[in-house]
C-alpha cells in the first residue's frame, strides 16, 4: 500500500488538485477537453472501444493525481539514499511548476489547467531516471513514465509540449550533477541493494499509473 511523507508543498498541490476536481465537476471542462481531443488523437494512442472518452478522462485525472504522490515517494527515496542535499532541488522545481507555473503554461481551468504542470513534474522524474539509468544501469526510482508522458505530450500538442520539454531540459542541464548524485557512495549502495532484490520493497511505496490505464500505444504506427 502506498504510504509516503506528505511535504508542505505537496500538501498544497493535493489541495490544488482537489479544488480543480470540484471545479471540473461543476463545469465539465475536462470532459469537454477530452471530447475535443478524442477525434483528433494521433493513431499512436489506442483508446478502448468501450467508453473511450471516459477512459481518457480517467487517465488524465490519474496522471494529475499521481504527480504529487510520485514527488513524495521520490522525496523519501532521496532521503533513504542520502542524496537529498544534491537531488532535492529537482523535487522543488517540480513542485514550483504546480504552485507557480511558468509563463509559457497555457491558461485553462480545472483539471485541464493542471495537466501542463503535471506533465512538467512527470517529465523531470523521467529525465532524472534516464540519466541515472544510463550511468548505473538501473533507474533511481522504480517507475517508467515514458508511455504516459508520450500520451500526454500528444494531448498537449507537439509545439506546446516541446516547449515544456525544453523547460525541463534546461532545468536538468543546469542543475543535474552526476558526480554529486550518481557517484555518491550512499546512492551507489542504495541502487545496488534495490537492483539485487528487483525493487521489491520500494515498489510497494509507488503508485502505478501505467498499470491502471486501458489506454495503450501503437508503437508500430508511431514509427511508420
Amino acid at each position: 500500500m502506498f504510504n509516503s511523507m506528505t511535504t508542505p508543498n505537496t500538501l498544497i498541490i493535493h489541495k490544488l488538485i482537489a479544488e480543480a476536481k470540484e471545479q471540473d465537476a461543476k463545469s465539465g471542462a475536462l470532459l469537454t477537453f477530452v471530447q475535443s481531443k478524442t477525434s483528433e488523437l494521433h493513431n499512436i494512442i489506442q483508446l478502448p472501444s468501450s467508453q473511450p472518452e471516459q477512459a481518457l478522462k480517467q487517465f488524465i485525472t490519474q496522471y494529475i493525481e499521481h504527480a504529487p504522490l510520485f514527488l513524495e515517494a521520490l522525496n523519501d527515496l532521496m532521503l533513504e539514499a542520502n542524496i537529498y542535499d544534491q537531488g532535492g532541488v529537482f523535487i522543488t522545481i517540480a513542485e514550483d511548476f504546480f504552485i507557480s507555473p511558468p509563463v509559457l503554461v497555457k491558461e485553462h481551468s480545472g483539471l485541464v489547467a493542471l495537466l501542463d504542470e503535471a506533465y512538467l513534474a512527470h517529465r523531470i522524474i523521467e529525465e532524472i531516471n534516464d540519466r541515472v539509468s544510463l550511468k548505473c544501469g538501473t533507474p533511481l526510482c522504480p517507475t517508467d513514465m515514458s508511455i504516459s508522458n508520450i500520451i500526454v505530450h500528444t494531448l498537449l500538442g507537439d509545439e506546446f509540449a516541446n516547449q515544456l520539454d525544453l523547460a525541463v531540459h534546461y532545468s536538468i542541464e543546469h542543475l543535474f550533477k552526476e558526480d554529486g548524485i550518481i557517484c555518491s557512495p550512499h546512492c551507489s549502495q542504495y541502487l545496488q541493494e534495490h537492483k539485487d532484490n528487483q525493487w521489491a520493497e520500494v515498489l510497494t511505496k509507488w503508485p502505478s499509473l501505467s498499470g491502471d490505464t486501458s489506454i495503450d500505444l501503437n508503437i508500430k504506427s508511431w514509427l511508420l
